[in-house]
């Protein structure tokens, strides 16, 4: 009589017999090989949606990805292509193109605020304005105002946001205003909307100013500028109820949300007495508003009939020393773009685009995610810097030192926010 089998000889002894019976596959093993292919077929999209929304980059500085999730819908309202195919449009280059550039000019749109005018404000160079995005390994398709003004027809897009959203909502109006008769055309502002009307087309194009998109201290479409600011949690209805009813949404919310390493939220209302406001991390503040968004968009907005954008944070060039210039510096005076491809300004937080990547990847509805920042990130010689209208009177001291006063933040029209309508309007019809 055989002695019994030790353990690892009896282990051995079942794997063999499992994955073979004289020679061939067990039936056990083609039995389950069988249902891991089956379930692949069945479930590989969203397994593979899964997978794509981890973040498996351990590299010390990864690049923010362009999150969306319009991988949900086979064909998204408004579309007419698709882009070829593995081309990211929000990786390229920028190339000099004064043949085609600008879309527009300065002096023919009325509708370009005066702290966005340079030229009027006495810039002596245009060279910011001949600049053309080109992805790698594809082109962006030409952006298109009679097809775009068309599609608007019977419908509103509005964008909802910051001052640097109403930048891009200018640009849009700028693209455009063109095709459609001065007797056709109206811009009207009341309150925090400005709506934009193209008669013939029934149409509008709309913007709301909301920096946080939830109610705020800093609401106030004209007084707002808030050093101490706080954010009222779960109110975004306040505001969202004049969104109801668009067609196509552009939302950003970013610079106004980094105040610090902390933030401010009142956890009652403003009309309490005793007001109750927790400090909590920035970018638990800023998760917050990013739910609450898509909350609100899942309950007002029809993915079979509507669009969803987000822009993403906009660059701001303060610190000198961050493209590797003498310190003390900003954007004054700088007419040349940074050089650097792999350039990431202190001003971007990376966990602010994780925070994006988080919610927006566990999204129902589609995204279509305009990752503008680091194609702008090149651009430190498109702002406004001095040439714009100031809010109050500028001091001796200021005018002695230029770099004091430079707007950093802002961009000149027509310039880099025609880019970022060029990729919305490549994502809306080639998505």
């Amino acid at each position: 009589m055989k002695p019994p089998p030790t353990s690892s000889s009896s282990s051995s002894s079942i794997s063999t017999s499992v994955l073979t019976r004289k020679g061939r596959l067990s039936p056990y093993l083609f039995t389950l090989l069988a249902f891991i292919i089956f379930v692949t077929f069945l479930y590989g999209q969203d397994l593979g949606c899964i997978l794509g929304q981890l973040d498996l980059d351990i590299s010390p500085n990864p690049p923010p990805p362009p999150y969306t999730t319009e991988n949900y819908y086979k064909k998204l309202p408004f579309s007419i292509g698709e882009t070829e195919k593995g081309c990211d449009v929000f990786s390229g280059k920028w190339v000099w193109d004064p043949l085609n550039r600008p879309l527009y000019q300065e002096s023919e749109c009325p509708y370009i605020q005066p702290q966005l005018t340079c030229q009027e404000h006495g810039r002596p160079d245009r060279d910011y304005q001949f600049w053309r995005w080109q992805p790698h390994g594809c082109s962006l398709p030409s952006f298109n105002a009679s097809l775009m003004l068309e599609t608007l027809r019977n419908k509103r897009m509005m964008f909802v946001g910051d001052s640097l959203n109403r930048g891009q909502y200018v640009s849009m109006v700028c693209l455009l205003h063109s095709l459609i008769p001065d007797n056709a055309k109206s811009m009207e502002t009341i309150g925090s909307l400005t709506v934009f009307t193209a008669k013939d087309y029934n149409a509008t194009i709309e913007f709301y100013w909301a920096p946080f998109l939830l109610e705020s201290n800093s609401d106030d479409a004209i007084i707002h500028r808030v050093s101490d600011r706080v954010v009222r949690r779960g109110s975004i209805n306040k505001h969202g109820k004049h969104w109801k009813g668009v067609d196509i949404m552009v939302f950003n919310t970013y610079l106004w949300w980094m105040t610090g390493l902390h933030f401010n939220i009142l956890q009652g209302s403003f009309d309490d007495e005793v007001k109750e406001i927790v400090a909590v991390s920035t970018e638990d503040a800023y998760k917050m508003g990013m739910k609450s968004m898509l909350r609100w968009v899942r309950k007002n907005m029809d993915p079979n009939n509507t669009r969803l954008f987000f822009t993403s944070m906009s660059p701001s060039h303060q610190k000198s020393a961050d493209w590797g210039a003498e310190p003390n510096g900003n954007c004054y005076n700088q007419t040349e773009m940074i050089a650097d491809p792999n350039y990431w300004g202190s001003d971007c937080r990376k966990s602010i685009m994780n925070v994006i990547g988080d919610v927006f990847g566990k999204s129902k509805f589609p995204i279509t995610f305009l990752n503008i920042t680091q194609l702008s990130l090149y651009r430190k010689d498109a702002h406004t810097s001095i040439y714009k209208k100031q809010w109050s009177p500028l001091t001796p001291q200021q005018i002695a030192n230029p770099v004091s006063y430079a707007d950093c933040v802002h961009w000149c029209l027509p310039g880099l926010q025609d880019t970022w309508n060029e990729l919305l309007f490549a994502k809306l019809f080639y998505p």
